[in-house]
């Protein structure tokens, strides 16, 4: 054999192992390199060089809410770490923990912003998955984009704040909220939202209760399995994966679809006492004036009444009989509207609301029950927060925000959120005649009783909820506002498990909130006070 010959079939076999070697290095460490590391059983994830520096977190303004650092030598529960520690910056905002959630490595679950985001925090989207590509090549660690939350620190803060001043306890720090364990109740579970209606940005988000989000992004799994065995359930994010049932507040749904579909109009006289108070029979059931909220009026007994009355005294049995009017089918395409049974548009999970029993049939008689919040209605408060929000924007519906922008290592934008309109599932008159309803109710209906929100130079205006749930527990207490009363600015909806009466709990609240918003943060000019000598409630036959 010629030596030449040979060398050169050598040479060749060395090539074809040289490019097969570097084809296999460039599948293997870019094409499927995703793939590899966030496999949980891959522990190479785990080294220094590729253990991810995830993307920093910060609220509308640029204050710092999270970052990864270099592990701690000194944490005792370095081992279940990969290269770098999670850090949380919440104070005063403790709640964000579950807006926000947790990472503890690759190795586990993260939840909150830090899941629905991962692929951009720990760089595996985009323009820096190039270059976290060449990162991995070169042994160095992945570095992660940046998100910026629609939340702004100074709201967050004050709403967290007068949450928990106001809030029910056993020693009550406010004598109206005394713990009577009838119309109110101790309670240390709750959610608040607050949205920006007309871009749909969330500007505050609280749950009730929460936990210790930098005790487990350290690796403290005992702390975490605690959590997950706490009847109070702190690691739900209330505000979007809560269900519950609304009560009265949902009469706002009914309200929007009867004005909307020319089914009643808000200040024409239409029902007479019976069907004002009850009895009314309705597929069977009997709605008897023990359901009535507007018994005790003695005008009602006299004269007919509007829906006007019975939505700023939340009459059940009148919601009865208009959602019975409309028929199953319209009351449900004016829930669909609001995503009812259907998925949120949203930047976290939110769990889907129902007003179907299992068989799915609405028969007339939990039809009724419905439009007045009960049958079999449960809802999250984003979805309550939907129809608040869509009544605020004059009848436009805004994609609800929570991510405003995200942006690369070095400052340039990935990605930039515009508010988007999502529908308009009701007319601009509809959503201004609400509006005139929900005045009606703190003017002189139910929420006229708690003087936070009767006094409040925000003209704030309101519906109130109080959701039956049986079985010997206490009622969800609700209540959805907005505020000015003319050109709303914000709304905010509140919630509180097991409290009791809607207004009651969370007037005084709600109140403190808006004006702490209005005054340090928004600085806004407050609108005229409510002419004294005009006799609001008579004139619009919404008597006390």
């Amino acid at each position: 054999m010629n030596i030449n010959s040979a060398i050169r079939r050598l040479n060749q076999i060395f090539i074809v192992l040289f490019l097969g070697l570097s084809l296999g290095l460039v599948y293997w460490q870019v094409a499927v390199a995703q793939q590899v590391t966030s496999n949980i059983h891959n522990i190479r994830q785990c080294m220094k060089d590729h253990a991810p520096v995830r993307g920093k977190i910060y609220d509308r303004n640029g204050v710092l809410l999270a970052e990864s650092k270099p592990i701690d030598p000194n944490n005792p529960f370095k081992g279940v770490l990969c290269g770098y520690q999670r850090h949380y910056y919440l104070d005063g905002m403790p709640s964000l923990a579950n807006l926000i959630g947790f990472y503890i490595s690759p190795l586990f679950n993260s939840t909150g912003i830090e899941h629905a985001f991962d692929d951009y925090l720990s760089g595996r989207a985009g323009l820096t998955e190039l270059t976290n590509n060449l990162n991995l090549i070169l042994h160095r660690p992945p570095v992660g984009d940046n998100i910026y939350l629609t939340i702004d620190t100074r709201i967050q803060k004050i709403v967290e704040r007068d949450f928990d001043k106001y809030a029910p306890s056993y020693n009550p720090p406010v004598p109206e909220l005394k713990i009577d364990n009838d119309n109110v109740f101790a309670t240390n579970r709750g959610a608040v939202i607050v949205t920006d209606p007309h871009t749909g940005e969330i500007l505050a988000m609280v749950t009730r209760p929460t936990y210790d989000s930098n005790r487990v992004a350290a690796g403290d799994l005992a702390y975490y399995n605690q959590l997950l065995r706490n009847p109070d359930a702190p690691l739900l994010e209330r505000p979007v994966q809560g269900q519950y049932v609304p009560g009265s507040v949902y009469k706002a749904m009914t309200l929007l679809a009867a004005l909307d579909t020319g089914t009643y109009q808000l200040n024409t006289p239409s029902f007479d006492y019976q069907h004002a108070v009850g009895p009314v029979t309705i597929g069977g059931e009997v709605f008897a004036p023990q359901l009535s909220n507007i018994y005790h009026v003695s005008y009602a007994r006299t004269f007919p009444v509007s829906m006007n009355m019975g939505f700023s005294h939340s009459d059940n049995v009148m919601f009865a009989v208009i959602g019975s009017k409309l028929g199953a089918d319209t009351w449900l395409e004016y829930n669909k509207r609001f995503y009812v049974g259907q998925d949120i548009p949203f930047d976290l999970p939110v769990a889907r609301s129902s007003v179907l029993p299992p068989n799915g049939q609405l028969p007339p008689n939990l039809l009724a029950e419905n439009s007045f919040g009960q049958g079999v209605d449960l809802v999250t408060p984003m979805l309550i927060s939907l129809i608040d929000d869509a009544i605020a924007n004059n009848g436009v519906l805004m994609r609800p925000m929570l991510v405003s922008r995200i942006q690369a290592p070095d400052g340039t934008i990935i990605k930039s959120m515009s508010p988007q309109t999502l529908s308009t599932p009701v007319s601009e008159q509809t959503a201004a005649s609400a509006r005139e309803a929900m005045y009606g109710v703190v003017r002189c209906g139910s929420g006229s009783v708690i003087p936070e929100l009767y006094n409040s130079p925000w003209n704030i205006i309101a519906k109130t909820g109080t959701g039956q749930v049986g079985g010997g527990k206490a009622a969800h207490g609700w209540l959805m506002t907005q505020a000015p009363y003319q050109d709303p600015r914000l709304t905010i909806v509140s919630m509180r498990e097991n409290a009791g009466e809607g207004a009651n709990v969370n007037g005084p609240a709600v109140a403190a909130m808006y004006n702490d918003i209005y005054t340090s943060v928004l600085k806004l000019q407050q609108p005229a006070p409510a002419d004294p000598s005009v006799p609001y409630c008579a004139q619009h036959g919404l008597w006390t």
